[in-house]
């Protein structure tokens, strides 16, 4: 059975690069570790994310789907918060004194089972990641087709697999580009910018989009 067009996978899967290159904890923590601590130590960060990641999915999954069945009309009244929400991490990117991810953070040197509990924590902790998948995923749900729960697990598990690529990318090539970085900060304004112009369009256009009855 299928739940979404390649079309949609495809625009979601857009949407998630976008978030992921979106600087926030998870990054600035795996990238740290691999910057102070060699890419190892990155990549031991990045898997307990990665579990994290999962956990937060089935929580928010099996309670949109209960929350979806039993209240049909807070489908629209989540898919514009969610919005507003995607308005809210545009501002984050473009505002002045953002995140750079890139800037070297002192930390203590740990062992591997220190380091994916520290990655887990990090993530399982941050209530931006909750809030991002109950205001990011409705906006990509169809309520015709059904299947709540099958939905959001397919949507889920494209998310986690870009945000794994794309941070396990980033840790192994985080000296070099952050060597690029510091030679290049228009480099560093221009992400953002781009970032923020993206989440704001991608918001708009989801606020101003007509759904099926």
């Amino acid at each position: 059975m299928t739940v979404f067009s390649p079309q949609e996978l495809l625009l979601f899967a857009l949407a998630a690069l976008v978030l992921v290159l979106t600087p926030g904890p998870n990054m600035i923590y795996c990238v740290s570790r691999s910057l102070t601590q060699g890419p190892r130590a990155g990549l031991t960060s990045l898997a307990g994310v990665v579990l994290a990641f999962v956990v937060h999915l089935l929580a928010a999954s099996l309670g949109l789907t209960a929350l979806l069945l039993a209240v049909p009309m807070a489908f629209d009244a989540i898919r514009i918060a969610g919005a507003l929400y995607l308005l809210w991490m545009a501002w984050q990117a473009v505002r002045p004194g953002g995140s750079a991810p890139f800037q070297t953070r002192a930390l203590p040197h740990d062992g591997p089972r220190k380091l994916f509990a520290m990655g887990f924590m990090t993530n399982l902790l941050n209530p931006k990641v909750a809030m991002f998948y109950l205001s990011f995923f409705p906006q990509f749900l169809h309520p015709e087709r059904g299947h709540w729960l099958l939905q959001c697990l397919v949507l889920g598990a494209l998310q986690i697999g870009i945000s794994g690529g794309v941070n396990a990318l980033l840790v192994l090539g985080a000296g070099g580009v952050s060597r690029f970085l510091n030679r290049s900060p228009r480099w560093i304004a221009a992400q953002r910018w781009f970032m923020g112009t993206v989440l704001a369009a991608l918001a708009l256009r989801l606020l101003t989009e007509k759904r099926p009855s």
